[in-house]
């Protein structure tokens, strides 16, 4: 496990999905890129995407949330907001995925035409395929669980390192995210082997109990009132990136 290179972008800011539904808070819409730009850029990345591409996607899912928030009703027996924001991000990334194919199919025709035989239109159309992800074959769902608990891990570290010492903050490091066998941290740092591994599971339960708790409070965050928004692709908006 690598540690976290800076703070989470999931933090605490309550309120903050009620504030964007007025549609001009500028303020808002700035610090959703803050918490949320980040993790939807990573997911599009781990998806397949380009920079540029990943850039787009968080960009059009925040298009597609300023549409679509004034509407939002949270019921988490319906939708939870994790859930609703992997749908927008997903529905963007697979956008991107079909544009892409659309461009490398017009750039096969072209180069078919310049080369004037089957075999060149073959060989161009084979390295277009392989360089464009099936979305169908990609865990979107997965990946995006994936960077949704490295978020919440990172954020519930930054928390509770108030909790402990220097030297157990060490120990945790070396241990957890720098991976040094317990001996050799144990002897670099001069504590015995039980208070080595004692640190790593009052620690290791400290950051689990936060990203509980940090779960919980970013639903909350997503409560509003009225009727509950549902996950399906009814609720899609369609954006400009879409073909």
């Amino acid at each position: 496990m690598m540690a976290p290179d800076e703070p989470s972008s999931i933090q605490t800011h309550p309120s903050l999905l009620n504030r964007l539904k007025s549609g001009d808070d500028a303020e808002s819409w700035n610090e959703f890129y803050r918490i949320y730009g980040e993790l939807v850029r990573d997911f599009a990345v781990q998806a397949g995407l380009t920079d540029s591409e990943a850039n787009e996607v968080v960009q059009e899912t925040a298009i597609a949330m300023a549409r679509h928030l004034p509407e939002y009703r949270y019921d988490p027996k319906v939708c939870r907001f994790k859930t609703w924001l992997l749908n927008q991000a997903t529905w963007r990334i697979k956008d991107q995925l079909k544009k892409r194919k659309k461009d490398a199919s017009v750039n096969i025709s072209s180069t078919a035409a310049h080369a004037g035989n089957g075999m060149a239109e073959e060989t161009a159309r084979t390295a277009t395929i392989n360089r464009v992800p099936d979305p169908a074959a990609v865990d979107l769902d997965g990946l995006f669980e994936v960077e949704w608990r490295k978020n919440l891990f990172a954020a519930a570290w930054e928390r509770v390192k108030e909790q402990f010492s220097l030297k157990q903050l060490q120990i945790f490091d070396l241990l957890v995210f720098k991976e040094w066998p317990a001996a050799d941290v144990a002897k670099l740092l001069g504590v015995s082997l039980a208070n080595i591994y004692v640190t790593r599971h009052r620690v290791s339960g400290a950051i689990a109990k936060e990203v509980k708790r940090l779960e919980k409070e970013l639903e909350r965050q997503a409560g509003g009132r009225g009727g509950a928004t549902a996950c399906g692709e009814e609720d899609r908006f369609p954006t400009n990136t879409q073909v």
